[in-house]
């Protein structure tokens, strides 16, 4: 069960990763950076299905992250930092008044966010 439930958040995480992909081409910046942050957090939740936890909070999936996979090494810190800045960012995104972000921004955040889907990928099909 907790393979299928990775595997679907995994899938997830990439179609929303493209929709990210798509809202940049359209020079929808925020909008952008909201789908890519939710890439990012199905990919985390992908992980956290493997050792059967969750949490309804987005705050707790970060914390979980943190516990079970960056700090133990499973997962790279870089890559753990990834999903918090771009936490950040869509928070800044959808609750800032005048938030504004360059292109150049979202490209950054598209490049970590694709590099944090590609570890957990990675990671989801060792042995």
């Amino acid at each position: 069960m907790s393979k299928d439930l990775s595997r679907w958040r995994l899938e997830k995480a990439e179609n929303t990763f493209r929709e990210g992909e798509e809202l940049l081409g359209l020079g929808l910046y925020s909008g952008a950076i909201n789908r890519f942050y939710y890439a990012a957090f199905h990919a985390v939740r992908a992980l956290l299905a493997t050792k059967q936890l969750d949490s309804p909070k987005h705050s707790g999936v970060i914390s979980l992250f943190n516990r079970e996979f960056v700090k133990p090494g499973l997962i790279s810190k870089e890559t753990g930092k990834i999903l918090t800045a771009t936490f950040s960012q869509r928070s800044e995104a959808d609750y800032e008044d005048f938030a504004a972000f360059t292109r150049e921004d979202v490209e950054n955040t598209s490049y970590g966010v694709r590099k944090l889907i590609d570890e957990v990928a990675a990671f989801l099909k060792r042995p």
